[in-house]
């Protein structure tokens, strides 16, 4: 991995930078949740997009950040942990043989997003794809998993934990590689998206401002 960082970071803020210029402000009313992927995140203050930044903006970005220690993970946990391994691809096993999914085959800058939008109190939805993906889940009727040893259980924990703390050292390599992009996300984020969120100001300014309101 030693020198590929590096050019991974380099690669993926790149397509973001190229994905940028597509982007605009939704439409539909504003989110109420917060983004656990999003708030608070260190890969976003690294990048200077923790700030006055719209969320859609942050989240592709992290999304992408997120897809290298992803890649990563999987590689380290493939080659040096194989307890982790096979439960991981009996599980993806699994999941495969579901016949509706949802979030499968999304973009990098729509995953891990809310499938359904937030009901408004009173007025519940006839479905959602995260309720349709649930009963596809129930109907395939998967067999329960064989129960684990407790030595096995004891042998998972610490697969898990070699796993965590390889994640966590891959992302703290990753927010000091980001610092050696700041100036060019900052540079896309002033042309793209400020005059884009300046508009929006603008537009609602003249709302305000138009006959018919009260004031």
């Amino acid at each position: 991995m030693e020198g590929s960082v590096e050019a991974r970071v380099s690669h993926e803020v790149d397509r973001w930078l190229a994905w940028l210029p597509r982007w605009r402000p939704g439409t539909h009313r504003g989110r109420v949740r917060l983004c656990t992927r999003c708030f608070g995140s260190p890969i976003l203050a690294a990048s200077g997009l923790d700030v006055d930044v719209p969320h859609p903006v942050q989240h592709a970005f992290s999304m992408r950040m997120k897809g290298i220690i992803d890649a990563s993970v999987d590689d380290y946990t493939a080659r040096n942990l194989p307890m982790l391994h096979r439960e991981i691809r009996l599980a993806e096993d699994r999941k495969a043989r579901r016949p509706y999914r949802a979030g499968e085959g999304l973009d990098p800058e729509f995953r891990g997003l809310d499938l359904d939008p937030e009901e408004t109190p009173g007025q519940p939805f006839l479905f959602t794809l995260q309720g349709l993906e649930a009963d596809a889940a129930a109907e395939s009727a998967e067999p329960a998993p064989r129960p684990f040893t407790p030595q096995e259980k004891e042998a998972l924990r610490e697969e898990v934990r070699l796993a965590d703390e390889f994640a966590k050292q891959l992302g703290r390599r990753i927010c000091i590689e980001l610092a050696h992009h700041r100036a060019r996300i900052a540079a896309a984020v002033e042309r793209h998206v400020e005059p884009q969120v300046a508009q929006m100001l603008a537009d609602l300014d003249r709302e305000l401002d138009a006959p018919g309101w009260p004031g």
